[in-house]
């Protein structure tokens, strides 16, 4: 992705894992060779691995910077996190932060992590590991994730604390950062920076999880919506019948996912 610009807004990707093929019955139960085959045209390497049919995901943040504040939404698998019921993710070792500096930006300068839900893989550098212990990525930074999203994960993990809510991410990336007082919850439909130059909010996005959300991004006359995992591979701008197996209502989740597409096409705003 090119450097884009929302206002003052800055936005850069901060890559984690460039390109991770998996089995595409892995993200949508549903999907067909039909499907995939209409859309050979547009679906290059970039999206289908062509020597297996694999689709192809990106796992990365974006870091938002204004001359006031800097911002990442979303924070990845993380390093050195137990995940052995998924071994693409488990016990990752990955140059997140070197790419981050490479970006200019240090882990002490955020102000602001936006958590759009707080599944495994958007969770994971919300910690880091440090003589043994999880602590915050980020020391300086507000957590910030909806409030009815930690609750319910929350109350699955008191009712079953050796389940390992979210493939064990909630106690090693969720807790330590609401331990440190860091953690602030927030309404689906929560603005966390307006004024003139700049407008950064959460709105609610129903369907993938009990508190699913997306980032809407103003600046001037531009526009961007961050979508997290209302739309998980580039297919489902084409079908967005595909449901990811992951989705808490799938019906919800379509849609939230066709009223974005709908919003969003023959308009200039940007889908990230």
């Amino acid at each position: 992705m090119r450097q884009l610009r929302i206002g003052d807004m800055r936005i850069d990707r901060l890559v984690e894992i460039a390109a991770l093929p998996l089995d595409r019955e892995f993200l949508f139960a549903n999907v067909t060779d039909e499907v995939i085959a209409a859309n050979r045209c547009w679906l290059d390497e970039r999206f289908i691995e062509p020597a297996t049919g694999r689709f192809i995901l990106s796992h990365h943040s974006y870091v938002v910077r204004t001359p006031r504040w800097t911002a990442i939404v979303d924070t990845c698998c993380g390093n050195h996190k137990e995940r052995p019921g998924a071994p693409f993710w488990h016990r990752l070792n990955q140059p997140y932060l070197e790419n981050m500096q490479a970006l200019g930006v240090h882990p002490d300068e955020v102000d602001f992590v936006m958590c759009t839900h707080l599944h495994v893989d958007h969770v994971g550098w919300n910690t880091r590991l440090v003589n043994g212990s999880w602590v915050p990525t980020f020391p300086n930074a507000r957590y910030l994730m909806g409030r009815t999203e930690y609750e319910h994960w929350d109350r699955q993990h008191r009712e079953n604390p050796a389940r390992g809510v979210n493939r064990g991410s909630f106690v090693d990336s969720v807790l330590p950062v609401v331990a440190t007082g860091q953690a602030e919850f927030v309404g689906a439909d929560h603005c966390v920076f307006d004024d003139r130059e700049a407008t950064l909010r959460f709105v609610p996005a129903p369907g993938h999880t009990i508190g699913n959300t997306m980032i809407d991004l103003r600046g001037g006359h531009d526009h961007a919506v961050m979508s997290g995992d209302v739309i998980h591979h580039p297919i489902q701008c084409a079908a967005p019948w595909l449901s990811n197996a992951a989705d808490f209502d799938p019906e919800a989740a379509l849609a939230t996912r066709v009223k974005l597409l709908e919003r969003l096409a023959d308009t200039p705003s940007f889908l990230l």
